[in-house]
């Protein structure tokens, strides 16, 4: 077959290199236009590009995909793995055999954006992939292949985002090669949910919450874009953390009250338990990842007990 590839981020660009791996012939690649880097730094390639390029693959890049960007291409099959646009119905419709989309959930669970994120916010035991043959819906397609992939109790973003691209990477190889013989089964109607994307408010942590829940939203948002809190006017993120029951003795203090900090753990009363943090990041020393002890040695004025957060 002659492929289409569509994708962005690094978890599509596995994707890529596996179908490259396998020996399959790409016509093309698209992928998203370059963005800005952090702090108003010049256009980046997304990571899609940077590979394609060095795979010596044609690379295009439309603001909005329509037909005539592809009209040209003599694809037998679109592949599309985190694209970050929806196909219209004539660019669906346009190779011989359809498109195929690789999606990180156990559909219809978690349709949407943001699968990976809002499965650990909901504290799921499991996710998967899914790959679905597309249609004019939003992940409604009927399904090719499925593969379950447990959520360990510690899980973050970027280790089950790991595990979902090896997995993925094997059942979009094996599909393809097999695609002849499959034949799609509908999506179950019950259990369908909408994993929509992620907003930047929905990583400040409210300490109103329990702290099992501040757990999940931390490890959801790791590495990006970060769960954050305020010290007065003083943002700074949470890299690290793990939910601890109640203060031991005593009224329950304030949420969001620093309660102890030493070289394990800074411990903050939630609306529930407490959270241990065990790694920031501060807008002082460049940004870098800081241990509770690391903290303790260089800022401890900085989260002192008794001192509430934001």
């Amino acid at each position: 077959m002659r492929l289409l590839f569509a994708g962005t981020p690094e978890f599509a660009a596995r994707h890529l290199r596996a179908l490259l791996d396998a020996g399959f012939a790409l016509a093309a690649v698209l992928t998203q236009p370059d963005r800005p880097g952090k702090r108003g730094r010049q256009p980046q390639p997304s990571p899609v590009k940077r590979l394609a390029l060095a795979a010596g693959l044609q690379v295009r890049q439309p603001a909005k995909l329509r037909l005539a960007d592809i009209a040209d291409l003599k694809a037998d099959l679109m592949v599309v793995v985190a694209y970050g646009q929806i196909l219209a119905p004539p660019v669906l419709a346009h190779p011989r055999l359809g498109c195929v989309n690789v999606h990180a959930s156990l559909l219809p669970r978690w349709r949407g954006a943001a699968p990976m994120q809002r499965a650990l916010l909901a504290g799921d035991s499991a996710t998967g992939i899914t790959l679905v043959q597309m249609d004019a819906g939003l992940d409604t397609g009927p399904m090719l292949a499925q593969q379950q992939v447990a959520i360990a109790e510690r899980e973050t973003c970027g280790s089950l985002e790991e595990k979902l691209a090896q997995a993925g990477t094997a059942a979009l190889v094996e599909t393809l090669r097999r695609l002849p013989d499959i034949k799609p089964r509908p999506q179950p109607e019950a259990g369908a949910s909408y994993a929509r994307k992620i907003g930047k408010a929905e990583a400040r942590l409210d300490w109103r919450q329990p702290a099992s829940a501040l757990d999940r939203q931390v490890r959801a948002f790791s590495p990006a874009p970060g769960a954050h809190a305020f010290l007065g006017d003083m943002q700074f993120k949470v890299r690290q953390a793990e939910p601890l029951g109640p203060e031991p003795g005593g009224a329950p203090a304030p949420p969001g009250t620093v309660l102890a900090a030493d070289r394990r753990a800074i411990a903050i009363a939630c609306g529930e338990g407490r959270l241990a943090l065990t790694q920031v990041q501060l807008p002082k020393g460049k940004g870098v990842p800081l241990s509770a002890a690391d903290v303790f040695n260089a800022y401890r004025a900085l989260f002192k007990p008794g001192e509430a957060l934001g």
